[in-house]
Parts: structure tokens; sequence; C-alpha cells
């Protein structure tokens, strides 16, 4: 009798600690930043200093294109004078293709956990440090420099926000995007606006939806047709993602993610459209079998070529469109494509006097003065209203900004990792949300954190940001460890 009665209590005692660990468990990443103090992820909102004007701004993005974003923030005379924190989730990048695998509930997670990250004090030294840091400071206000964060969890950070009771104001890129997409239009005039993005962003259709809020707002709704571009690969390639480039390969290789002659759908390089696209074939720009009379399991390996492919795949959409309106300007809904504004316009350019027996095939489909939009000249002004309107502008000064990069946690046993030590495909995509375990370590921006290529092109694009990351390397006491050879140098 005795041993039953133990067993019962044994079975009692274990079901209880079961109820308890399970109450105990965070319900995901949003209930686990507000209410688990244990969590890794907890944020103490009670003692949150968000009304202090000398804490820095952060602004995030799925990998650099955000840094886009930062450079036009800080070419604001009153916006210059403040400081910043940049994260930029590269491990997990591109954002576009979370829709594109049926996975938006993991891309959601990824950009609530960029938000505590901006919150929060925690950061790693590097992707194998067991202990992390504790000295980064939480920010007064976040620029969601990402079109496909702000077009699937704008609403969710908000919202969480909220429930936390908490004040950051949260600035968004496509409510930007799609006012400066009418600046190429007088009052009363009908024409076509184009939306160049991620197939994330596309697939949201938010860019459609506030084109159109914004087209009624004046109580005068012209007619705007409006046509988006999923650029599949060109965020990607900008940021050396293996899936889209590799600048050693001279064959068609295994692994590649991007438009060939052996995909189907908006993927599908059209050999009948070989011309239109005027792809470089020189360097191993375009990897193919046989010759260019014909070839065969075509790859893209360059920003350039993947920049033509899909302007001319937009404008073919045009051109079989009955009655298309004229195109008055397009909008680089992704904040990567802005370091590549000048690839755009010549490729518009080009198109719009290419001939084919003489005959000009899009010109009367492409305005002359065709603009080209950068949202972050806009969310630059909706921050600096923000700041302005909480007194919240200070003037910290941009030397005292700092940037982190996501990289693999290669201390989790659970994650999957190419010979290159990024995610695989089908981990990064596939694995489920509310696992809210160390996927990714945040670690500060060094030569170990970004590749050489990615930092060569930043130093010629956006000088004074790259000052600024120069100077996070060298003057800033979180980065004093790294060795001489680890530093960002002036280029």
């Amino acid at each position: 009798m005795e041993n039953h009665l133990s067993i019962r209590s044994i079975i009692s005692v274990a079901l209880l600690t079961l109820i308890l660990i399970s109450c105990d468990k965070p319900g995901g990443i949003g209930d686990a930043i507000i209410n688990h103090p244990r969590s890794f992820y907890y944020i103490d909102f009670k003692n949150y200093p968000s009304a202090n004007s000398s804490l820095p701004i952060g602004v995030f993005d799925s990998g650099t294109g955000g840094l886009s974003v930062l450079a036009d923030i800080i070419n604001h005379e009153e916006l210059a004078k403040e400081s910043y924190i940049y994260y930029g989730d590269l491990a997990n990048m591109p954002y576009g293709s979370y829709a594109l695998e049926g996975n938006t509930p993991l891309l959601i997670e990824h950009v609530m956990k960029d938000v505590q990250f901006l919150l929060g004090n925690k950061y790693y030294r590097s992707a194998g440090a067991r202990k992390y840091e504790t000295d980064k400071s939480p920010v007064k206000a976040i620029v969601i420099a990402c079109n496909t964060a702000t077009a699937y969890a704008l609403d969710t950070v908000r919202h969480f926000l909220s429930e936390a009771g908490s004040d950051i104001g949260v600035i968004g890129v496509v409510e930007a995007g799609a006012l400066g997409a009418f600046g190429n239009f007088s009052p009363g005039e009908n024409g076509t606006i184009a939306v160049m993005a991620t197939d994330g962003t596309v697939r949201s259709g938010a860019y459609p939806r506030s084109i159109s809020k914004v087209n009624k707002a004046d109580g005068q709704e012209e007619e705007i047709q409006v046509f988006q571009q999923a650029g599949i690969g060109i965020a990607e390639a900008i940021d050396e993602s293996a899936e889209a480039i590799d600048r050693k390969a001279t064959a068609p290789r295994t692994g590649y993610r991007g438009p060939s002659d052996t995909c189907t759908g908006e993927m599908k390089i059209d050999l009948r459209l070989w011309n239109r696209y005027d792809f470089d074939l020189e360097n191993s720009a375009m990897l193919f079998e046989g010759d260019t009379a014909a070839p065969e399991n075509i790859q893209i390996n360059s920003v350039e070529n993947y920049i033509a492919f899909h302007v001319v795949s937009l404008m073919e959409k045009i051109r079989n469109t009955p009655e298309a309106l004229t195109l008055n300007s397009v909008v680089l809904a992704c904040t990567h494509y802005p370091f590549f504004i000048e690839t755009f316009r010549k490729e518009f350019e080009r198109l719009r006097n290419y001939q084919e027996n003489g005959v000009y095939i899009y010109r009367s489909l492409i305005a002359e003065d065709l603009i080209l939009v950068n949202p972050a000249s806009v969310v630059a002004e909706q921050l600096y209203a923000h700041l302005a309107d909480k007194n919240l502008l200070n003037n910290t000064g941009l030397s005292a900004s700092e940037f982190f990069v996501s990289v693999p946690n290669v201390l989790n046993r659970k994650v999957e990792l190419r010979d290159d030590g990024s995610f695989t495909y089908d981990y990064k995509y596939g694995r489920k949300a509310d696992d809210l375990q160390e996927y990714v370590k945040a670690v500060p921006f060094s030569h170990t954190s970004i590749p050489a290529e990615i930092l060569i092109r930043l130093s010629q694009q956006i000088p004074e940001v790259y000052h600024m990351m120069v100077s996070f390397n060298h003057e800033n006491v979180m980065t004093e460890y790294l060795e001489s050879n680890e530093r960002i140098v002036s280029q």
C-alpha cells in the first residue's frame, strides 16, 4: 500500500512539475519579451528609458540594404546630429523569400527578434562566444528599413509595443514609398507606377494598397495602374548570398536558386527575349552550357544581370497588358536596390531606346522623365517629425553609432550549416516559429562578420556611413577586443 502511495506521489509531483514548466513557457516571442524575466529575450519595459532624448535611434533590415536608408537619414541636417544602432539580420536574409516558401510566421518572428535586439542590451563578440555582453544601449525610436518586414510585421510590432506599454515610435518604409511614387504625377494625371520589390513584399500586396490609399487621399482618384515585379535574386546577390551568386564559379552550379531557362513562370529566362535582356556575358557574369547562340542551363551571376532580367520582365508585363498606361515612376521597394539606382536607371533608358527592326518596343510605355523612387528620403522626414513631436531630438553625434549583424550560432547543435558557415536553404526557411532558441547571435560589424566584397561596395556607395562603421571598429570600447586585421579600415 505504501509503495502504491509512493508511486502516486511521485507521479503527482512529476505532473505538477510539468504543468508548472508548461505554464512558464512563453507563448511566442512577444510573450517572452514582455512576460518572462528568465527568457533571453525579456525586456523590462517598466524601467525602460524610452523618453531619454540622448538614446540612439535603432535601424534594422534583413541585411546590409538598410544602410542605404541610414545614409539618407543622416543626410537630413537635424538627424545628422543623432547617434544610431544598426542591425542587419544577415544570417536570416533575405526576408522576401519567407513568403515564397510559405513561412511568414518565421519571418514575423525574425522581425520581432530584431526589435528585441534594438530594445535590449545583449550582444556577442563572436559566433563562438559563450557569454553575451550587456553594454549595448536601448533605443528611443525604431526604423524598419526593410520593405518586406514593414509589409508583414509593422502592425504586429506596433501592437506588441502597445501591449508592453511602450511609447517608442516605429517608422516603416512602405507608406513612404507610396507617397514618393506620386512625385511624377500632376493632379488629375493618369499613369502607371511600378513596384520593384522582393517576392515577399510583392505577395503581401502592401504597396498596391498604400498607393491606392495615397491616390484617394486628395479626394480626386486618378486612374493609376500598378505593376509589381518580384526581384528574386537581386537583394541576395547584393549581399553575396550563395543561393544567388558565386564569384568564383565558371559553370552552372548546384545550390543556385535564381532565374533560369529551366524555370517556369516569372523565374524563367525566356530565350525569345535574349537580345532584350542584353546580359553581360564577360567574366562569368552569366553561367551556362553551350555557346551564346544556343545557351542552356542558364544562371545569372552578377547584380547587374539580375537587374537587367527583372527590368525586362517588368516591361514585358506592361507591354503585354491591353491599354497599359505610360510608366511614370518606379518604386525601388527593397532597401538593397538604391545601392544600384544608376544601374536601374540605365536599364530603363536602354529599353526606352531599344529597337527591333527599326521599331521602338518600349518607348511609348516609359515616360521620358521617368523617376526612380527611393522611399528612404520620405522615411527621414517622418522620423524627424516624430522625434520633434516627442521632444526627443538630440546632438549626441554620429561618431557614437554602433553596427551589428546576425551570424549563425555555431554552439547551437540544432542549426544546419553550409560549408561556408551560413544556414542551409532548407533550414533557413523551413524551421518553425515559436521555438525560441538562440539560432543566431548579434555581433559587431567587422572584417570577420561582413564579406569583404560588401565592405568595398559600401565604402564606395555610402562613404559617410562607411566612415561611421570604421569609427565604431576603431574608437568604440565595444570593439576594442578586435585584432587589427579584424577591424574595418578606411578605403
